[in-house]
């Protein structure tokens, strides 16, 4: 039973050691996000974005390179949810994967 509650407490101080490695030594978190670094590395501004709706209905803004993707909700000018209704729930449209010369494809 002692050796459990040692076992638990380091992995427990682990975990919360591993939240400051992102910081660099100016203080700020990890490397710029809006930069793609992956096999053909450009400004996420030249990839084009489609819609993947969620299970509940509403919109999120969806790349995809072949390698890495990115998502983030679509939201109005006042921070809510859009739901539009541009596709079935867990649907992706639109040229979502435009822009990318990724020579990787998607297993799916």
């Amino acid at each position: 039973m002692k050796f459990m509650k040692i076992a638990l407490m380091l992995g427990a101080a682990a975990l919360v050691a591993g939240c400051e490695l992102g910081l660099t030594e100016g203080g700020q978190y990890g490397p710029d996000k809006s930069i793609d670094r992956g096999t053909d590395a450009k400004d996420l501004s030249q990839l084009k974005a489609g819609i993947w709706v969620d299970p509940n209905g509403c919109d999120h803004w969806i790349i995809d390179d072949g390698v890495e993707g990115y998502l983030s909700a679509r939201l109005d000018k006042f921070g809510k949810p859009v739901c539009s209704g541009t596709a079935p729930p867990t649907i992706a449209t639109g040229d979502f994967k435009g822009g990318s010369t990724s020579i990787i494809g998607d297993a799916l």
